[in-house]
């Protein structure tokens, strides 16, 4: 996921002018611009989707529905100019347009308008089932708070334990999905080893749908270890990431999105009045008020 700083870098920041200030206020969240531009565009990702989730409650849907029709337009409109700003404001916009988020606001475009050239016939698929993709809008919101972000590069950070760790797990389930066929066989439910693999997901994810269960003492004993076993092993990715976003917490205190734009250089302290690099002045820090 794209933080503020890689934005700069590997997107490319313009080096004057009006697309100076827009990528200030769109990529940027440490000023005043740039917070509220934030903060409405989060505000109307939420509605948006609201909107979508009641357009498909019919009851709703047949009072109100053109309202909806109306209303999601309006936000079609509106992110459809915010995704050609950014390709405006960027030096590299195919580079946003192939990232992450670029993909993101594509889909939430996207259903709308081909929603005016798919005919509704019925050999075609309905065309309010692609008012659902619609929903990718909600994952822009991982763009905008620091929150997603600092556990986003917690997960990056621990991503190869995790892997160790969901090796280990996948292991024990094909070893003990493998046993339990042996030990309770088709008569009892597990007719093959992908289908007692599949209990021992369930059971080792306290799960446990019931659609197969061991009948024999032996087999009752192996699920119950399983499921003790799944409580151990469900804290250990919360421990793995939840000590990888503690080392990060010193680092994003210091680490702000504040831009010399003299020299572009980026990392400023909040309490930093002249650039750390060719000690031009900075424009003052935006700090939220609790």
């Amino acid at each position: 996921m794209t933080t503020p700083q890689e934005a700069s870098s590997h997107l490319g920041k313009p080096l004057q002018g009006w697309r100076l200030k827009l990528f200030t206020i769109i990529f940027e969240a440490d000023t005043r611009a740039g917070r509220l531009f934030d903060q409405w565009l989060i505000a109307a990702i939420l509605v948006s989707v609201w909107v979508v989730a009641l357009g498909s409650v019919s009851a709703i849907d047949q009072k109100v529905g053109h309202w909806f029709d109306v209303l999601e337009w309006v936000f079609t409109l509106m992110f459809t100019a915010e995704y050609v700003a950014r390709l405006l404001c960027v030096r590299h916009p195919m580079r946003y347009a192939l990232s992450f988020y670029g993909v993101i606001d594509l889909l939430s475009l996207l259903p709308t308008y081909i929603a005016l050239l798919v005919p509704e016939v019925s050999a075609l698929i309905d065309v309010r089932v692609l008012r659902l993709l619609r929903v990718f809008r909600v994952f822009k919101l991982t763009a905008y708070v620091q929150e997603y972000q600092s556990l986003a590069r917690a997960l990056a950070a621990s991503r190869r334990k995790i892997s160790v760790f969901l090796s280990a797990v996948l292991m024990i389930v094909l070893v003990m999905g493998t046993l339990m066929y042996v030990v309770e066989g088709p008569v009892n439910g597990f007719t093959s080893i992908p289908t007692s693999v599949y209990w021992a997901v369930t059971t080792m994810t306290t799960v446990g749908f019931g659609d197969i269960t061991p009948k024999t003492d032996l087999g009752r004993f192996i699920a119950s270890c399983m499921m003790l076993l799944g409580w151990g092993t469900l804290a250990v990715p919360t421990g793995i990431v939840t000590s990888e976003m503690a080392s990060l917490r010193g680092l994003n205190t210091l680490s702000t999105t504040r831009t010399c734009h003299e020299c572009l250089t980026e990392g400023h302290l909040p309490e930093a009045r002249y650039c750390l690099h060719c000690g031009a002045h900075l424009s003052p820090y935006f700090r939220e008020t609790p």
